[in-house]
């Protein structure tokens, strides 16, 4: 089963590195072309760019590797936990709101995609159709029952099909 976040990661990776290979040479090129290099700015941002990019990739290839060594078979199939889609209904207005759990580089609030270590994320990690959930946002509390779960294998198995 292939993550979605590997695929943004590797795009990432690979853009990343031709920029190292190709782009930097060329400025640096250039740069160098002007003469002393001591006082030549474009010389210096090329430079930093380039320690940039190198401590950008080093970052991303660690992090496609950790995410390719996780065990998903060690995710439940029955609670929540990473990658799972959670409805939930709030019982005192009735109310609807939706989340997922995601990876760190996928988290996007707007979008309901939440980190398991974030404080909602952490509320409803481990949790089954029906629990109850108190889910605490800038001080205030409220209960809200989990009436749909998606485990990350129903999702995976999804995507696939599809």
């Amino acid at each position: 089963m292939r993550l979605p976040v590997l695929d943004k990661l590797e795009k990432e990776l690979m853009e990343s590195e031709r920029e190292l290979k190709v782009d930097i040479p060329k400025a640096l090129k250039i740069a160098t072309d002007m003469g002393d290099l001591s006082e030549n700015a474009e010389y210096k941002a090329a430079k930093e760019r380039q320690m940039l990019l190198e401590a950008r990739i080093s970052i991303l290839q660690k992090r496609v590797s950790e995410i390719t060594s996780l065990n998903i078979n060690r995710i439940p199939n029955d609670r929540t936990g990473l990658g799972s889609k959670i409805d939930l209904k709030n019982l005192e207005s009735g109310e609807s709101k939706s989340f997922e759990l995601v990876f760190p580089e996928e988290v996007s609030p707007e979008e309901g995609k939440i980190s398991p270590g974030s404080p909602i994320g952490k509320s409803l990690l481990g949790k089954q159709e029906g629990d109850e959930v108190q889910i605490t946002i800038a001080g205030e509390s409220t209960l809200y029952e989990l009436r749909s779960l998606k485990t990350i294998h129903e999702v995976l198995k999804e995507s696939k099909e599809s």
